[in-house]
């Protein structure tokens, strides 16, 4: 599932689509990978926050078997032990204004370019976790949640991110919601016919390179 995506919009969309209070200071991304720091938004102290989080999250509670996850299931998040805080008490939202998934043709992985039929931003449900090292550094890492593939994703892909409804954005931020009954209506595929793909080159393959052409339609 999307190991790759975009931030393409202006610091000034981002800050009214998340009605934040500053606007963030970002610049226009177009192949973000793991491991990478990824824009987050949070509902701290009373208001939306924008900062930046490693892409891939670690929670230090299990060293031994620790390796940074870049996507959760939504079908099991509330089940999973490395998840249980994190689904309850710290999910956020990471902007993006498209997604990569390869699809296996002839014997090579052909990505595919996915945005919003309206080349809007889509606000992908997540989570996120903070820990110190032992010489008191701050860690803070995220991840993404995936369901099901809709109808235009499937022949690509089986999975997909979860993608939030503007109008539910609200409502995954707020600490007080932590049922999981609550929060599955939100799992859903996103509507098809609201997003369009197209091939992309093969440019995006690799992680350092950051420009346009990794979007372009083929």
């Amino acid at each position: 599932m999307c190991e790759r995506f975009t931030l393409n919009a202006t610091p000034e969309v981002i800050a009214k689509t998340f009605n934040l209070q500053e606007i963030p200071d970002l610049a226009l991304r177009y192949n973000i990978a793991p491991g990478q720091n990824v824009a987050n938004v949070r509902h701290i102290e009373d208001h939306n926050r924008l900062d930046l989080l490693n892409w891939g999250m670690t929670t230090g509670r299990h060293k031994d078997n620790n390796q940074p996850m870049i996507s959760a299931r939504s079908e099991t998040v509330h089940e999973e032990p490395a998840f249980n805080h994190a689904i309850k008490h710290n999910r956020c939202i990471i902007p993006a204004t498209g997604f990569f998934e390869w699809k296996i043709e002839d014997d090579r992985r052909q990505p595919y370019y996915v945005r919003l039929l309206n080349s809007g931003i889509m606000g992908f449900a997540g989570v996120w976790e903070s820990w110190k090292t032992e010489d008191g550094t701050e860690i803070e890492t995220c991840c993404v949640l995936t369901t099901s593939s809709n109808d235009l994703i499937q022949p690509i892909h089986d999975r997909m991110p979860v993608i939030l409804p503007p109008d539910e954005f609200a409502f995954w931020l707020d600490k007080n919601v932590q049922h999981p009954i609550e929060l599955q209506r939100l799992y859903q595929p996103y509507q098809s016919d609201l997003m369009v793909a197209h091939e992309a080159p093969d440019l995006v393959n690799n992680p350092r390179f950051d420009s346009p052409s990794c979007i372009l339609q083929m």
